[in-house]
């Protein structure tokens, strides 16, 4: 895969509870142009499912909101069907499905193939040779060879198709039991990128493999510093002894990554990449009926097979708690999974309520008794549903204090509430209500339509189940959820996964193997692609906002209100947004998050929650440095009840030292395990690097200032807050007359308003030597970051701006990834991006990134400061990424309360007109010269600071020093406390 592989879904739908027959909900045939397809009534996605004569499955969704469709080309197959002795081998074959064909990706076939079977045959000798000096030399051979074949292919030619289509998102995942391809496409590009995913699948050449090798090593290397990962992996491996679900990983073992069979991934590719275990689901701007006519067309070449079967041996019950312990540097938790049936039965459908029950958000078991009452950091409870088995998976994190044993005794305390019925009555009855919403909100997006039907399609869970869930759910009785779960859940039939922060001693990583740099031939292109490129693509028109007319405008009281009206379905969003943050006052954060853990006179703060569930409606405060934000959001319906509960516990909440005292507690702990994870290091250090000593990230409340924190004085500001100047942003069924009119009686504002308070002034330090910050973490790879401050913010750069970040860091046909990970194999990761500021009195800062193995810091460096200072001329690339933004404009629909949020945002910039517009004007006046210019200008040459975190263990000082002044800071100095 090229970003993503394991999918660990927190929540998953009510993907099936259980279903009888019902008249409003049935499968039906049909036939359209020639082709039958299935459906079911009362589906508000219409979806149609069609299986053609070689077996394919196609499913179609239309929905004409914007000229896009998001596509999947599904197999349903991944790390579980695997070959034992060759693990990773379907995560192998998705990173080579982006290589090309016999027809593309290729300057001469006839040359190159001699070439690419010498390497097949020089990888089976290496595999099975076990004198390593004898290996070393068959490697010379395959990296020289290597080197030989790559003077005729093409990189990312592939990439470079679908960018100039306009694509977004082109990628892959692997999972247990699913490869995916994911595209986001113009409708007016659906032939080209018909005809291109047709010849990708049919003979694909796994070329460039030794580089895209060292990129999936790079990937184990990076799974080796995710805790998470490491935890998950070692609950499923306790799990399923049986199964490959524990039996094998997605990304395999360092054995097998080691020794790769490119004979293996064919035969594997040959199995199970066949038409009638493949799937084509697209959502978005199309007619069907010519749609489907169209994936025939283009499809119709394949041929059915017999698909291996899957066997595997029973799991057996599981009598006492298996016991498992994780070590690694990020902060302690605790896992605990339950065994449950696979994806087809009932209880394995049961499972998701199960799963709503315990953690929902609001008013679950979790949420009430250990969230909201603070007994523990935070605490869930999710399912995770496969074809053969699924779990129910409870996660918590300890206060400081508790053990991790305690952690285990409040959630299973949990459980017992469960099997006792201990819940509220209404609480089924509330879920089905916040169903009807997720249904409506998902179906609103073409891109959720299409993934939910994939993830339907791969896991064989029947559509008519996923359509009559809302219907189904309010069956489900108080009693049955009770007899389930004692049924399931005992005292001794789970899996417990201690994750404890300390070193990992059994932690091996993958060493980088000699790599010669490969040719990408950024200038070359195949006929092929020549043939693509010239198809002809439908006309779409670009539309741009026009602020005055597209955003409606009202006054409520002295507030003012911007609306935009929802003309297709009942929901609402509401928004107080006030132009005051953390940097006015460092106790708005604090109170933002005390605000949950407070009642008043007349109600609990379960209460409130509870309340809030109940009506489908949620509320949600939040304070940034700049921006405090107040959302609600409901069914329309209940408008007026959801504002009323949030105006009344702003207005009466009442002092809770209790509840401050466990927050102050929460809070210390939350800041400990920041400074044990290394993203949040990485941010503290590019803040340093652009502000100094004092700057943003470390702009918080100390230690001391913490403990002296009054619940009185938290809140008073909470009840003081509209007193200050904001303004209501609405998108929902009312015009913005009526809303106003329906809001001034339940939202109170003073007569006059309180000033803000002076907010603190950040100035950026001058970028005017080399630098090197480096923050010590315990981790194999080692995370590096140029980053410089750069002028002052200038309307008139914007559509070169976006030209450069296109053509030279921003995506993977740029010349940053087809050079530092294509050909030189130095990152999994990398980008670069010159990133304008939020605010026009604010600065342009540029930023790149590399994401390495310690061992290859050196190396890496020098490869991003050679295209720093020099950059590669391709009009072929220049071309695509001029496309690329054309395409994208063109079929851009900003729209909801989007089209306000970018209202303001341009405001904030000073500019009262849709930017993308004068870019878009732009694109065809610009050329290389242009964005050459701007690269001297910008980057060229220039001082910068490398943000480093990395392990001392594995690099130097002296590395670190080559590259300037180097300042190595403690925690404290990142954090600020």
């Amino acid at each position: 895969m090229k970003f993503k592989h394991l999918i660990i879904s927190c929540w998953l739908s009510f993907a099936g509870v259980a279903v009888m027959a019902q008249s409003q909900f049935e499968w039906k045939t049909a036939t359209a142009n020639g082709y039958p397809y299935k459906y079911v009534t009362g589906d508000p996605t219409h979806s149609r499912f069609y299986t053609l004569k070689n077996g394919l499955t196609v499913i179609l969704s239309a929905t004409p909101k914007q000229p896009r469709i998001q596509t999947f080309i599904a197999v349903k197959a991944g790390s579980k069907t695997d070959p034992a002795t060759n693990t990773g081998l379907a995560h192998y074959l998705e990173h080579m499905m982006f290589k090309g064909t016999d027809k593309f990706g290729t300057l001469d076939w006839a040359k190159e193939k001699p070439l690419l079977d010498k390497i097949d045959g020089l990888y089976e000798q290496y595999n099975s040779t076990k004198d390593e000096a004898k290996r070393n030399e068959i490697y010379k051979q395959i990296d020289q060879t290597s080197g030989e074949a790559a003077k005729y292919a093409i990189a990312n030619e592939y990439d470079k198709a679908m960018a100039a289509m306009g694509a977004q998102g082109s990628n892959a995942f692997t999972s247990f039991e699913q490869t995916v391809y994911t595209e986001d496409i113009p409708s007016s590009s659906v032939d080209k990128f018909l005809t291109l995913q047709a010849e990708r699948f049919r003979k694909p050449v796994l070329r460039i493999f030794h580089t895209e090798l060292e990129a999936v090593y790079e990937e184990k290397n990076r799974g080796l510093d995710n805790d998470s990962r490491k935890v998950f992996e070692t609950m499923f491996a306790a799990l399923f002894p049986n199964n490959n679900y524990g039996k094998q990983t997605t990304i395999g073992t360092i054995e097998h990554l080691k020794n790769p069979s490119l004979k293996k991934i064919r035969d594997y590719y040959n199995s199970y990449y066949v038409p009638n275990n493949m799937g084509i689901i697209m959502s978005g701007d199309f007619n069907p009926d010519v749609m489907i006519k169209k994936v025939d067309q283009y499809f119709s070449y394949m041929v059915r097979k017999p698909v291996p079967a899957y066997t595997f041996g029973a799991e057996q019950p599981i009598t006492s708690p298996v016991k498992r312990d994780v070590y690694g540097p990020t902060p302690e938790n605790l896992t605990v999974a339950f065994r449950f049936p696979g994806a087809s039965t009932r209880d394995a459908q049961m499972l998701s309520l199960v799963s709503d029950i315990l953690t929902n958000g609001k008013a679950g078991l979790f949420d009430l008794d250990l969230v909201k009452k603070q007994k523990l950091l935070s605490a869930g409870a999710f399912s995770y549903v496969l074809k053969d088995y699924s779990a129910l998976v409870l996660q918590g994190n300890p206060v400081k204090g508790q053990t991790l044993d305690d952690v285990r005794g409040l959630m299973l305390d949990e459980i017992t509430k469960l099997k006792k019925g201990e819940f509220a009555d209404d609480l089924i009855p509330s879920i089905v209500n916040n169903y009807k919403k997720t249904v409506i909100q998902q179906n609103e997006e073409y891109g959720s339509r299409a993934n939910n039907l994939m993830d339907a399609f791969t896991s064989g869970v029947d559509w008519k189940t996923n359509v009559s869930t809302v219907s189904e759910l309010s069956k489900i009785t108080k009693a049955q959820i009770v007899a389930f779960a004692n049924k399931y859940l005992n005292d001794n039939n789970y899996v417990i996964v201690y994750k404890h922060q300390g070193e990992d001693k059994d932690l091996v990583k993958v060493d980088k193997p000699t790599i010669t740099p490969v040719s990408v031939n950024r200038e070359a292109q195949s006929p092929f692609l020549k043939l693509v490129n010239g198809m002809p693509a439908n006309a779409v028109q670009p539309v741009w906002l026009d602020y005055n007319r597209d955003i409606q405008r009202a006054k409520a009281g002295q507030l003012d209100v911007l609306s935009v009206q929802n003309k297709d379905n009942s929901l609402f969003r509401l928004f107080y947004r006030y132009d005051m943050g953390s940097w006015n006052n460092k106790l708005l954060p604090v109170a933002a998050q005390y605000l949950q853990f407070l009642g008043t006179d007349k109600m609990s703060a379960e209460d409130f929650s509870k309340a809030f569930y109940k009506l489908a409606a949620s509320f949600n405060l939040t304070a940034n440095t700049e921006i405090t934000t107040v959302s609600i959001n409901g069914l329309q319906e209940n408008f007026g009840k959801a504002v009323t509960l949030y105006e009344d516990l702003i207005a009466n909440c009442k002092p809770d030292a209790k509840a401050l005292e466990g927050l102050k507690v929460r809070l210390k702990k939350a800041r400990e395990n920041a400074k044990l994870n290394k993203t949040a290091i990485m941010q503290g250090l590019l803040s340093y690097a652009q502000y100094g000593a004092q700057n943003p990230f470390n702009n918080v409340l100390s230690n001391e200032e913490l403990d002296a924190i009054k619940a009185e004085d938290l809140v008073a500001l909470l009840h003081s807050l509209a007193t200050y100047k904001h303004t209501v942003v609405y998108y929902g069924p009312q015009t913005a007359t009526a809303l106003a009119a329906s809001l001034t009686p339940l939202h109170k504002t003073p007569a006059q308003f309180t000033e803000y308070p002076t907010a603190k002034q950040f100035n950026r330090v001058a970028s005017d030597k080399n630098k090197v910050l480096f923050a010590n973490f315990d981790m194999v790879q080692a995370e590096i970051n140029w980053i410089r401050n750069e002028t002052s913010y200038d309307a008139a750069k914007t559509p070169t701006v976006e030209l450069y970040n296109n053509y030279f860091g921003g995506g993977m046909s740029s010349i940053v990834f087809q050079t530092i990970r294509e050909s030189k194999a130095l990152a999994y990761s990398t980008y670069a991006t010159y990133a304008e500021p939020a605010k026009k009195d604010d600065n342009s800062v540029f930023v790149a990134y590399v994401g390495t193995q310690a061992d290859k810091f050196n190396e890496a460096i020098k490869g991003m400061n050679e295209l720093l200072n020099d950059l590669p001329e391709s009009e072929k690339a220049l071309s695509v990424a001029r496309d690329n933004i054309r395409k994208s404009l063109e079929t851009d629909r900003v729209t909801q309360d989007g089209i306000i949020f970018n209202y303001l945002a341009a405001k904030r910039r000073g500019l009262d007109f849709d930017q993308r517009k004068t870019t878009y004007d732009s694109l065809n006046k610009l050329n290389y010269a242009d964005v050459k210019a701007f690269h001297n200008n910008e980057v060229k040459d220039k001082p910068y600071t490398y943000c480093v975190v990395a392990s001392e263990k594995r690099l130097t000082d002296d590395d670190l020093k080559k590259y300037g002044e180097l300042t190595k800071l403690n925690l404290n100095q990142v954090f600020g406390y």
